[in-house]
């Protein structure tokens, strides 16, 4: 997937519409402590075996974040729109 690699958008710390640099960052690793993971530990341990069918076939693409840094003050922040895709390229605009 080809992405712009600079993108005017709404910096919160200006509170202006300014030009960012888009990166690409990893997303961070899911609590533990969220109440689907909760349960499927509980779920999954002792006797009994996997609460549903084993996943098969290919792995699924990774989710992945886009950080935005804003060039006038410095401060990055990310959006929430996130997406999969296998291989992502930055192009000059």
């Amino acid at each position: 997937m080809k992405l712009p690699k600079e993108r005017k958008t709404y910096c919160p710390k200006c509170k202006k519409h300014t030009v960012h640099t888009v990166l690409e960052s990893k997303r961070r690793k899911a609590s533990e402590l969220k109440w689907g993971q909760r349960q499927f530990r509980r779920v999954t341990s002792g006797y009994r075996g996997y609460p549903r069918p084993l996943p098969s076939g290919n792995k699924p693409t990774k989710k992945l974040d886009l950080r935005y840094k804003c060039k006038e003050c410095g401060k990055s922040h990310i959006k929430r729109s996130t997406f999969r895709a296998g291989k992502v390229e930055f192009i000059q605009q």
